[in-house]
This record gives C-alpha cells, structure tokens and sequence, in this order.
C-alpha cells in the first residue's frame, strides 16, 4: 500500500510517497481502508522528532481517518465489511489502509460525507474529553477558546453552542474572527489588535470565563488566570508559545482555579472508547441535526500533497481543518 514516511526529523521536504505492507488488524480492530485522512498539529510535531508514537503505534503519521471497513477482528462486532467509518488513529492514517482499535471507530453521522468525517474524531475526541470531560463545562456558562479559528476551535465553538453554552474566542486575523462569528462564537477577538483579558473581563462584565481551552502556552497561561472567573477551569491541550511560562499563582488561589491538561494518543483504547460513547450519545445527534459540522479548509491536497499541506499548515493560514485526499471512489463504493 502507498503511505507517507519522514525520512528524517525536520522541515515537510523529509515527507515521502513510499511502500510498505499493510497491516493486519488485531483481534479487537477494525482493518479500515482509508479515503481521507486528517491533518493535525501533532503530526507536524512528530515529523520534526519531538512527539514519538506511544509504544506499539505505527510510526506513521495520522491520527484520524474516515473510510470503509475492509476487515474485522475476530472478536470485533456490530461492523460489517463496506461500513463508512471514521476513526481515531493512534498513528498510521497517511496510507491507504490503517487498523484501529473497534471501539476508536464511529459510524459516520447521517448528512456527513467522508472527506467530512476524516476532520471528525481527533477534534471531537480532544473536545470532549478536555473540554466536557475534564473541565465539566455546563449549559449556560462562558468558554474562551484561543486558536479559535483552528480544527480543535471550530469544533469547540460548535459543541459548546449545541450544550447552550457562550463561547468568545481568539483569533489572528478578522477573516478567522468571522469564521468563528459565522460557527456560533459570540464574541471573536483579534489578538493581534485586542488584549484578550480585556475584551473577555468586557464581555462577561467582570465575571471571566468558566472554561479556557489553550492550545498557545507561554505568555497565554499568566493572562489566562487573569480572565478566569471564580471556579474556573483552564485547560492546556498545547504550547505553540512554550511550556514556561513565570506565574503569580495567588489568583489562582484566591480564584479557586484548577489548571489542568492532557494528551490524547497516549490514553489506552479504554480512555477513547470511553470519550467514543460520550460523542455518540451527546454530539453524534447534534451532527445529524446539522447543528455541528466540520469546518474544512477549502484548499484539497492529495496523500502525495503531504508535505504542501504541513507547510501550509505551518504557516498558521489554515482555517478549520486540512485532510489528505487518499482515496475518494470509496465514497460512492457500498462494495
């Protein structure tokens, strides 16, 4: 099958068409062959060397795919061979075929197609278990989200407006700002024109926010304390500004604040089996209803575009999410 190897840590030029067997899925897995597969953050920092796949992971970047199933493990059921899927990958969606764990799959909600659904699982998946999960934002609360404009934002910005929630977001320029108005955001920041802290203190008259979802680090995590409210919760899931950061910790005290985190790949198949349910139950309806869709960026790349699309990416000009088109005939392909 084709995939896309890193000859090397470095620049996108180290992303390669090669060949290589496919896998085989375990008792427990899904053998899916891949139409689309999702381009997130984490690949382009594993491709530079400094995010390794978890033990026993495909070395291969991807960690979100949609397609048709092509096999089952013999202890997997409710699939059939020729199912839409989509799935959180724990590494190996840049290829043609990829096996995940069953219950990392999800049928692909009714009104999506697969290009669609492969900008699905590793945004919805983060979502919910940073935002849902770790934080417990309720109905009726405000979420400051930054890198609103990005695949993680525009699906925090969604889910958060279908729970009844009030999301204000940070974005670098005013045609992400619209974006993010247009998903559902109430108030969109320019960060580059705009202190956060003071349009967010603004916004919530002197309240804050309940829930911050970070994703820049650095100089962020001291302002994001600022505009905390009372009984806040902040949430790291990235540092594109760094991991240091020099904090007075007294209103985090005197704020009752919980500063939390997490990674998602390296949690056990019990962790995202887990967080699958949850969206089945609580988003999957909302995405049917059309109130949640993936916002993708309108530039298309083929699996051989790889290394164009984690340049562009890089260049922070991407809104919503980028996918690698590997196989399109298996949208219309009920075999």
């Amino acid at each position: 099958m084709r995939v896309i190897q890193v000859k090397q840590p470095g620049s996108p030029d180290e992303l390669v068409v090669a060949q290589q067997d496919a896998p085989q899925p375990k008792s427990d897995e899904l053998l899916i062959e891949v139409a689309y597969a999702g381009i997130n953050r984490p690949d382009i920092i594993q491709r530079q060397g400094f995010y390794p796949p978890p033990e026993g992971a495909s070395p291969l970047l991807g960690l979100e795919v949609s397609g048709r199933v092509r096999a089952l493990g013999s202890e997997v059921q409710g699939w059939q061979v020729g199912d839409r899927v989509c799935a959180l990958t724990n590494g190996g969606g840049y290829a043609e075929q990829v096996s995940v764990n069953a219950g990392q799959c999800l049928p692909i909600p009714e009104g999506l197609n697969l290009r669609q659904a492969a900008a699905l699982p590793e945004t919805a998946f983060t979502v919910w278990g940073n935002v849902f999960d770790r934080a417990k934002l309720l109905k009726g609360e405000a979420l400051l989200v930054h890198a609103g404009a990005s695949g993680i934002g525009s699906m925090a910005i969604q889910m958060a407006v279908a729970m009844g929630v009030r999301v204000v977001v940070t974005a670098s320029n005013a045609e992400k700002c619209s974006a993010c108005l247009e998903l559902g955001a109430e108030l969109a920041i320019n960060y580059t024109q705009d202190d956060f802290v003071e349009k967010v203190m603004e916004y919530t008259h002197g309240r804050g926010a309940d829930v911050i979802l970070d994703m820049v680090g650095g100089d962020y995590m001291a302002r994001n304390i600022s505009c905390a409210a009372v009984e806040g919760r902040i949430v790291n899931i990235a540092y594109l500004r760094g991991s240091v950061a020099e904090l007075n910790m007294m209103p985090l005290m005197l704020k009752r604040l919980t500063m939390t985190g997490s990674t998602l790949r390296p949690q056990s198949s019990e962790a995202k089996t887990a967080i699958a349910n949850k969206l089945l139950q609580h988003v999957w309806p909302h995405i049917i209803e059309g109130r949640i869709k993936p916002l993708l960026h309108p530039v298309e790349f083929t699996l051989e575009q790889a290394a164009e699309a984690h340049q562009l990416m890089e260049a922070n000009k991407v809104i919503g999410n980028l996918v690698l088109t590997v196989n399109s005939k298996l949208e219309n392909n009920n075999e």
